[in-house]
This record gives C-alpha cells, sequence and structure tokens, in this order.
C-alpha cells in the first residue's frame, strides 16, 4: 500500500502538459492551415501584371504642335497632355479664384518653366466620364453625360463635378520627354 504521491501528482502534470502541448500544436497546425487557404484570396487583390507595367509611361512632347493635346493611356485611364497657347495661358490665370469651386491656380496645376503643358487626367470627377476636349463654356474640357465645364487650366467651372480634373504625378525627363507615374 506505499503509493508514492509524487509519482501521482507527476503522471497527472505529464498528461496535463501533453494535452496543452496537443492543444498549442494543433492550434498553430490550423492557424498556418487557414493562412495558405486564405493567401490566394488575399493575393488576387493586389494589380494584375499588365497594369504595373503601366505604373510609369513616357511621353515623348516633340510632336504636339501648340494648341494640340494628345490622349495616352495610363494606368486604364485616359490622361490629356496639352501644349496650350499663350492666350490659354493668359485666360487661365486670369480668372478669379473665388468664383472656382475648387480653387488651385495655373501654376499650381503646371511645372515652373514649363507652363504651356497641362497634363491632367482625363475622367470627370462627377461620374467618371471621359470630357471633350476644346469644348464648352470655357473652352478647356466639356463632359456631356452631365453638363461639366472645365477651363483651360482642366479646373470645374460649371456643371455637376465638384473636383478639377486631377493632376497626376509626373516629371519632364528632357524638356520634349515627361514620364508619367
Amino acid at each position: 500500500m506505499s503509493s508514492n504521491p509524487g509519482t501521482a501528482g507527476q503522471v497527472k502534470g505529464d498528461e496535463a502538459t501533453r494535452r496543452d502541448f496537443l492543444y498549442i500544436a494543433t492550434g498553430a497546425v490550423g492557424a498556418i492551415g487557414a493562412a495558405y487557404a486564405v493567401w490566394p484570396f488575399i493575393h488576387q487583390m493586389n494589380p494584375s501584371k499588365d497594369t504595373l507595367a503601366l505604373a510609369t509611361i513616357e511621353v515623348d512632347l516633340g510632336a504636339i504642335e501648340s494648341g494640340q493635346s494628345v490622349k495616352v493611356m495610363w494606368q486604364g485611364k485616359p490622361v490629356f497632355v496639352r501644349n496650350r497657347t499663350d492666350k490659354e495661358i493668359e485666360e487661365a490665370r486670369d480668372v478669379d479664384l473665388s468664383s472656382l469651386r475648387d480653387p488651385e491656380t495655373d501654376e499650381q496645376r503646371t511645372k515652373p518653366g514649363h507652363e504651356n503643358w497641362l497634363v491632367m487626367v482625363g475622367v470627370c470627377t462627377h461620374l467618371g466620364c471621359v470630357p471633350l476636349g476644346e469644348a464648352g463654356e470655357f473652352g478647356g474640357w466639356f463632359c456631356p453625360c452631365h453638363g461639366s465645364h472645365y477651363d483651360t487650366a482642366g479646373r470645374i467651372r460649371k456643371g455637376p463635378a465638384p473636383l478639377n480634373l486631377p493632376v497626376p504625378n509626373y516629371q519632364f525627363v528632357t524638356d520634349d520627354r515627361i514620364l508619367i507615374g
């Protein structure tokens, strides 16, 4: 009848330790399995390879005459690049900023030394339509879908659009080449 209470206690302690280990190991394997199962769903939200390839584009400005515009595609969106005339620049600078819904100076929308070049994402800020160039009441852009009028600096002047046409991040690589993005 000699029983060793330390031995019996040891067995219970070992069982508890093994049980704890099994719980922790099972939980770890389950967590790793869940991560492997969820990863494809998370990964599919990353931009596609063709979108990443268009993260930046280079535009040759040499062929664009004064008063002309070109439309290039960047990240699946149209970008308007316009070589503005002196008259268009003057009209844009003469606008009273207090009359604008989204007040920005012409200088804020262009690069110093290159004020004749206007680069904007060509998507109307109302519902995402593509405005027509050299149209509307202010000689800039006009969105025929809902009647938004933009001036020669791409600023909203009339209609339902709440904001100016956005200026993407761009830089001049040379005097006749820009890098958008």
